[in-house]
């Protein structure tokens, strides 16, 4: 395990890693998450293994810190991953980057191409305001106290046992401006700054999660999109063999 700071205080985003040769590949899990388990198994794979590869938590989550302070916006925690870049002497990165993450991972991409050589993004989050049923939209629903005190145990009851093992490892007041700041968005939306980003680019949807939004459009703008039928939101876990096909490129 590793750690750098990444605001004034001196907290601190921690990640763990797996030596290998080329191109770093970092990986970034989505709200209420850890990137270890979403992507250890799929960093072991035979087709992916021997790269140097990086599992962060991003501020508030998983082994990383929780300041009370701190905004957790995509921004700041675009900021907090770019820290831990340089920080890892790492340039040209390959990111692999789930849901929130993957909004995140937009911002990195657009704040810091040097940062950034290619994008695998898994039902990354494109658009402010996300429709009611989402997980961030439900979480964003309660004011922030309110989620506190009494939505965070609510929250944790609804989401499912295996969303809930990461959730309840997250602060739940950084989960909820985390969650606030996804549905906010960011401006140019994550989606425009996708499409103008020079670098390859990918886009995995999960086909049992509906049609992605626009898709002729990303696809124009060079966007490679992939679509894997029987998977929904987790495509990691719901169809490895074509997520590490995704990602192998």
């Amino acid at each position: 395990m590793r750690e750098t700071r990444f605001d004034a205080q001196g907290s601190c985003v921690r990640w763990t890693e797996a030596d290998g040769s080329g191109p770093a590949r970092v990986y970034v899990h989505g709200l209420g998450a850890a990137s270890s388990v979403y992507h250890a198994h799929i960093a072991a794979r035979p087709e992916l293994a021997g790269r140097r590869s990086l599992f962060v938590d991003l501020p508030g989550h998983g082994i990383s810190d929780r300041p009370a302070d701190f905004g957790y916006t995509l921004e700041n925690h675009a900021d907090a991953l770019a820290a831990v870049l340089d920080d890892a002497a790492i340039s040209g990165a390959e990111i692999v980057a789930h849901s929130m993450g993957g909004a995140v991972a937009i911002v990195l991409a657009h704040r810091r191409g040097d940062l950034v050589s290619r994008l695998v993004l898994t039902e990354a989050n494109l658009d402010p305001n996300p429709v009611a049923t989402a997980g961030s939209s439900g979480i964003a629903s309660y004011g922030e106290d309110e989620f506190v005190t009494d939505g965070y145990a609510r929250v944790l009851d609804k989401v499912g046992s295996k969303w809930a093992a990461t959730m309840r490892l997250a602060d739940p007041r950084a989960l909820h401006r985390s969650a606030t700041g996804l549905v906010r968005g960011t401006r140019p939306t994550m989606r425009r700054m996708l499409m103008d980003l020079p670098m390859e680019r990918v886009f995995v949807q999960g086909g049992l999660s509906g049609e992605l939004d626009s898709r002729d459009e990303l696809a124009a703008s060079g966007v490679r999109v992939i679509t894997v039928p029987e998977a929904g939101h987790n495509v990691m876990f719901d169809d490895p063999d074509a997520f590490v096909s995704a990602v192998a490129g």
